[in-house]
């Protein structure tokens, strides 16, 4: 298997769960220290230990992303553990529902504090020692409901959709230090949120679930959801040396997702 991250530091927010547990796993496969964030300690502390117990690197720390401690505390433990910080992947996001009426001011500003200013906040902290990085990364977790939406999720998209124009800001700013900045944006992704929208959607038993998630696995061109795995290895790619010329550009993990229009053929008599 590639060590292409061999010396390299991660720190990634989101990385308790979802894809980017799926992130974490990926990149401590390639050889890289990981700091792994999560709101919930435990979890960080759970995902940590399998890479440890692995023979890796790594360290779990925990608090509210949409918090400016939180993000300069996860970076300062890093470069103290590790002595270093190259790549930062930002994955720590929520969904809610809800059209331009519905949603109350409280939940926009909820799913922006966690989506779009938590993003900022880790920027802001992590680029100071990933500009010192030989070959620094940044890779944002956005999705494709930034740039075709669903109906009922405008706080979300519109959040997601932020992460795509910070994303090519960032990488034009930050091209003069060395450092790539890109966006991946998948489709639907066998993660807790999924899960947990999905449950909203059916009758809530187990059964329900996963015909929903069936269900939405046949709007995608390999007709399934996408495995955390999926999305973290290529987040792991644009971290490395091999992905040297990437910056500023949105990598889809949709399956095919919007390769596909919604008209149907007829079918033939």
């Amino acid at each position: 298997m590639s060590r292409d991250l061999d010396g390299r530091v991660a720190l990634v927010t989101g990385g308790s769960s979802g894809i980017g547990e799926g992130a974490a796993l990926a990149l401590a496969r390639q050889g890289a220290a990981v700091v792994v964030h999560g709101l919930d300690l435990a979890q960080a502390e759970d995902v940590a230990g399998r890479i440890t117990a692995q023979g890796g690197r790594a360290l779990a720390v925990a608090g509210p992303i949409d918090e400016a401690k939180t993000s300069q505390a996860a970076v300062e433990a890093a470069v103290a553990e590790f002595g270093r910080l190259d790549v930062l992947v930002t994955s720590a996001g929520i969904q809610r529902y809800g059209d331009a009426v519905s949603t109350t001011e409280e939940t926009w500003d909820e799913v922006f504090g966690v989506n779009a200013k938590g993003v900022y906040l880790a920027t802001h902290a992590a680029l100071p020692h990933i500009r010192r990085s030989p070959g620094g990364s940044v890779i944002l977790v956005a999705s494709v409901q930034g740039t075709a939406s669903q109906a009922n999720v405008v706080a979300y998209t519109a959040s997601k959709g932020a992460l795509h124009a910070m994303g090519r800001a960032m990488a034009i700013d930050e091209a003069a230090y060395g450092v790539r900045v890109n966006t991946v944006s998948p489709g639907s992704v066998d993660t807790p949120m999924l899960r947990h929208s999905a449950a909203e959607w059916s009758d809530g038993t187990p059964e329900g679930v996963e015909r929903v998630i069936a269900n939405w696995g046949t709007a995608h061109a390999l007709g399934r959801v996408a495995t955390i795995d999926e999305v973290g290895e290529v987040i792991a790619f644009l971290s490395g040396p091999r992905s040297s010329f990437v910056t500023g550009a949105d990598i889809r993990v949709d399956g095919g997702l919007l390769a596909r229009i919604a008209a149907a053929l007829p079918e033939k008599e």
